[in-house]
């Protein structure tokens, strides 16, 4: 979908990144520039305390990109950037809006270079007011200023922390879709566009709901334990094997005597304290506690069936695991095979970009490259010649 489209990526750690594998995914070429020692993330299993010799959390985010390695701080190491901005179609940076300032690489320096120019910042807490210069990552941006990681834990908890770039990847999405729309817009128009994702304002969005009620009413719900949902019928519940599932039910009367004939106690579903939404939020503990008596006298085979003869919207509590394993992951296309950087034609297994178009390459273009794997390549097609770049690299600009 993307083909043609030229990507320079200025940006470490994962949320632009993720961005990036993204476009690649869909056929952009993506160029990551990385600084001297290679982006942060190259490190991750160690910083971890761990030998292990992959990395496949740097793989996901970066497969079938370019790599150059460049040093930013020097002058040389700047202009480098702008020339290769200049006959690129979008440029995606999650660097500090004051240091893209003081190197030039801002976006209003970038688009007198290329008018056409989409622009994407991805900061942690967008590009105007107090906290724009800030660092973000996001267990903090996302995570906890938004009040996801409060509202998250039921009322009385401790907090804890969001696992490994959940923020970062849901924040990777939405950049995406806007470099896209500034794409389409740049194409019909000639004119470029700033486009800017933080990890803060996707947050906001991903609480979008609880977030409207408490713009509208002036306070929000606290999330409740099992036995004081306000819709008990929408709960967690475990079988007879200790197997945890979830019950989405729908709006109205639709699913209480329906769950009533799947627990096997059809009396219920016209008892004057359970059959209407008011009475069994009144009494919500005791229809939690019915329910958990009532699913755990089957195990979670025969439940399943007994769930779906009856049209009831449930899913299993999976491990990742049980998810790999799962003929629906592979069937929906959300598990890919990634070519491997050894070179050996082999493949592994990892997760796919978020959007599936049929009959379309939309897939992993290739295995994520080492550290400055296409240095050479790259300056050698923004024209400079062999001499040109031994001069770059004794300089140490590029390495």
């Amino acid at each position: 979908m993307l083909e043609g489209i030229r990507v320079i990526e200025y940006a470490t750690y994962m949320a632009a990144p993720g961005a990036g594998c993204i476009l690649r995914d869909w056929g952009a070429d993506v160029v990551k520039i990385e600084p001297p020692g290679g982006d942060p993330i190259r490190l991750f299993f160690r910083t971890i305390g761990t030998d292990y010799p992959d990395n496949p959390v740097f793989d996901f985010d970066n497969r079938g990109k370019q790599s150059i390695i460049i040093d930013t701080s020097k002058p040389e190491g700047q202009a480098l950037i702008r020339e290769m901005v200049k006959d690129a179609d979008v440029f995606l940076t999650n660097v500090r809006p004051g240091g893209l300032a003081r190197s030039g690489l801002d976006y209003d320096s970038l688009k007198q270079l290329n008018p056409k120019l989409v622009y994407c910042s991805l900061s942690g807490y967008g590009l105007e007011g107090p906290d724009a210069d800030r660092p973000g990552f996001d267990i903090a941006s996302f995570w906890s200023r938004t009040g996801v990681a409060n509202l998250t834990i039921p009322k009385g908890g401790e907090p804890f922390p969001l696992r490994t770039a959940f923020g970062d990847h849901t924040t990777s999405i939405a950049a995406a879709a806007g470099i896209c729309a500034a794409l389409v817009e740049a194409q019909r128009t000639g004119n470029g566009r700033l486009v800017e994702a933080s990890l803060f304002r996707t947050g906001l969005y991903t609480m979008g709901s609880d977030l409207a009620i408490q713009l509208f009413f002036g306070r929000v719900a606290s999330t409740k334990g099992r036995h004081e949902q306000n819709v008990p019928i929408s709960n967690f519940y475990q079988s007879k094997d200790e197997k945890w599932f979830c019950i989405v039910a729908r709006q109205g009367e639709t699913d209480w005597a329906p769950l009533c004939r799947v627990i096997n106690r059809p009396e219920l579903a016209t008892d004057p304290r359970f059959n209407n939404a008011k009475g069994r939020r009144a009494n919500n503990a005791e229809v939690v506690n019915l329910l958990d008596a009532g699913f755990g006298a089957y195990k979670m085979e025969e439940l399943a069936g007994r769930l779906d003869a009856e049209s009831i919207a449930w899913a299993p509590v999976q491990t990742l695991a049980e998810v790999a394993a799962d003929p629906q992951a592979h069937a929906a296309g959300a598990i890919v095979q990634t070519p491997s950087s050894k070179g050996d034609g082999s493949t592994y297994a990892s997760p796919a970009s978020p959007v599936r178009f049929p009959g379309a390459d939309d897939g992993p273009k290739g295995p994520s490259p080492a550290p400055g794997e296409h240095t050479r390549q790259v300056l050698t097609s923004l024209g400079r010649t062999e001499a040109d770049i031994e001069t770059l690299y004794k300089s140490g600009i590029v390495f």
